[in-house]
């Protein structure tokens, strides 16, 4: 019986956090639909595919990420950004330089995946 009640337990556990996790993705697809723009990054083992990308100041624009190349994950130092391949989220930032890095260990190149992102 202890059994039986310790696996309805782990069930119930596992629907809960599955079902929290796909609430999570809706919100953000609807907000990335309320975006200005659009600005598709495209990683690959060890680099982004530019070295500078722009994007205007202070409006909503969706960051999306395309691993074209391996696994990989896009942050904004300083920002509470962080996207996954194949994903998107939506920015709005204030004028200015900020730096891309790969949030995901992806191999010897990773401290190199680096770019710049400008706001104006």
């Amino acid at each position: 019986m202890l059994k039986k009640s310790f696996w309805l337990a782990a069930i119930a556990v596992m629907a809960i956090g599955i079902l929290a996790a796909c609430g999570g993705g809706k919100d953000k697809e609807e907000s990335s639909k309320k975006a200005e723009e659009t600005v598709t990054v495209e990683a690959k083992n060890f680099e982004f595919d530019k070295k500078e990308y722009k994007i205007p100041a202070n409006k909503d624009v969706a960051l999306k990420l395309e691993n074209v190349d391996g696994n990989h994950a896009l942050m904004i130092e300083g920002e509470d950004v962080n996207i996954q391949g194949g994903s998107s989220d939506v920015v709005n930032l204030k004028p200015g330089e900020y730096t891309i890095r790969c949030s995901v260990p992806c191999g010897n190149g990773h401290a190199d995946m680096v770019s710049k992102l400008v706001v104006e």
